[in-house]
């Protein structure tokens, strides 16, 4: 998001100079830059001891294909936290600190995601209602169900990490 008035006051923001970065949105009357602002999720492939991965379908995304937790970082949240948070919620799943994935621009919403890869011990999915449906799907199968690999698509990366990290590079 480009600030056009100030979020403080509500003046009209002039253009200033800040160093490397350029112009960049200044109010004059609280004399502060307003730097470009974008929202983060986190995205978490959760993996059960038999290599299996928990996929998810939320309909609102899309009635075909099928995603990994994720879920946007609150105020006062780090990504690991969030991680740790949506697991929960939208699987039922308590996981350990998950390991870094890797960060991933997703052009089409202007959204940082935050990848990570968590392991668990297999056990039932709870769905929350925001979740249409979910199951344990063998790591090889995954491929069949996920978005296709393009450009900005985070889960995409993420299970090639995994699949080279099994021993099973795609």
């Amino acid at each position: 998001m480009r600030f056009v008035y100030c979020p403080r006051c509500g003046s009209k923001l002039v253009g200033k100079l800040a160093g490397d970065e350029g112009e960049v949105p200044y109010c004059e009357s609280c004399d502060k830059l307003w730097f470009d602002m974008f929202s983060s999720c986190s995205i978490v492939l959760v993996a059960n001891e038999y290599n299996e991965i928990a996929l998810l379908r939320q309909n609102y995304m899309s009635d075909v294909h099928t995603t990994f937790v994720s879920g946007y970082i609150t105020p006062g949240e780090n990504a690991e936290e969030t991680a740790v948070r949506e697991v929960r919620e939208e699987i039922g799943l308590d996981i350990d600190i998950p390991e870094y994935a890797g960060t991933y621009w997703f052009k089409k919403q202007g959204l940082l995601m935050h990848g990570f890869i968590a392991r668990t011990k297999k056990q039932p999915l709870k769905l929350s209602s925001e979740v249409d449906w979910a199951e344990w799907t063998p790591a090889e199968d995954v491929i069949k169900t996920i978005f296709p690999d393009s450009p900005g698509n985070a889960a995409f990366a993420i299970y090639r990490k995994f699949m080279e990290q099994i021993g099973r590079p795609l």
